[in-house]
């Protein structure tokens, strides 16, 4: 799919468009209704930008910002995000970000990196190593204190995590299909020298619970998927390496919107739903659909 008015999935004559450049890596955007604009990272850059709708403009919303990744919003409309820096989610307030969850059973996590919310108000959210590789470059220096990398769920009327996908790589991209019965999950494990984790995967949900090992869904035909945002009639828009790749809710590729550079994730916003936003290496991207988000 070329980005011009042959793809029924883009409104007619929609082109990609620049937003904003000047990052290192760009993730977890996230629109926010109440201010019309797009906040994301630039996480070797440990902040957190933001561009105004209103004015086209962006401004850095924190900085330091503890490596933040991954974000959506909750059920009160309030931003929830992954913090690299302090291996928690966080919730924004009004007075900076709040704590969330850090520990399970004692140890910290890994360093949370993308996260979804349930229709139940249960997080749910990847733990893979990136933010305490001994580069520095996504976080902090340091060790497991599990030595693995989950999936969580969040409960918000316990307040616990607990494990409920213990059997992937790097566990990355985390999204429910529109009815909340699948659970899509993507593995960048290849990092690890474990090609065959290269995939999205999905999980049959019951409740707050996975239900198998899941099965694979999708690999993207270059580079990986990273993060992903899922439409209202369940078709996964996945990052990749050179642009974004749509699937159907069977797994069949359907679409491409090219990109010149990597792309790490994604997510529906505008006044309407209908534009999908792009992180992407050095900058954040638009571009107009026909569809919105799950």
């Amino acid at each position: 799919m070329s980005t011009d008015a042959a793809s029924p999935l883009l409104a007619p004559g929609a082109e990609l468009e620049r937003l904003a450049d000047g990052t290192e890596w760009s993730e977890g955007p996230v629109w926010v209704p109440g201010t019309r604009r797009v906040r994301w990272s630039d996480i070797p850059n440990d902040r957190i930008l933001e561009w105004d709708a209103a004015t086209d403009q962006v401004t850095t919303f924190r900085q330091p910002a503890e490596y933040t990744n991954g974000r959506a919003l909750d059920r009160e409309g309030r931003v929830i995000q992954c913090s690299h820096g302090r291996r928690a989610i966080e919730r924004e307030s009004a007075d900076g970000p709040e704590i969330v969850v850090e520990r399970w059973r004692g140890g910290r996590f890994n360093s949370p990196n993308d996260l979804a919310v349930a229709s139940d108000g249960a997080i749910w959210f990847t733990d893979p190593p990136y933010g305490i590789h001994p580069s520095g470059r996504e976080g902090h220096p340091g060790t497991s204190d599990y030595d693995a990398c989950y999936v969580f769920r969040w409960d918000p009327v316990t307040g616990e995590a607990l494990p409920v996908v213990t059997t992937m790589v790097h566990p990355n991209g985390i999204g429910f299909s529109p009815d909340g019965s699948r659970l899509y999950v993507s593995d960048t494990g290849f990092y690890a020298d474990r090609p065959e984790a290269q995939q999205i995967r999905v999980f049959d949900v019951d409740g707050s619970t996975v239900v198998g090992d899941g099965e694979e869904f999708a690999k993207p035909p270059v580079g990986a998927s990273d993060g992903f945002a899922i439409d209202r009639e369940g078709r996964v828009w996945t990052s990749a390496g050179d642009g974004v790749y749509v699937y159907t809710p069977d797994g069949a590729l359907l679409a491409h919107v090219p990109v010149a550079e990597t792309v790490s994730n994604c997510t529906f916003g505008g006044d309407d739903g209908q534009d999908l936003f792009l992180t992407a290496t050095t900058g954040l991207y638009r571009i107009r659909t026909t569809t919105t988000a799950a």
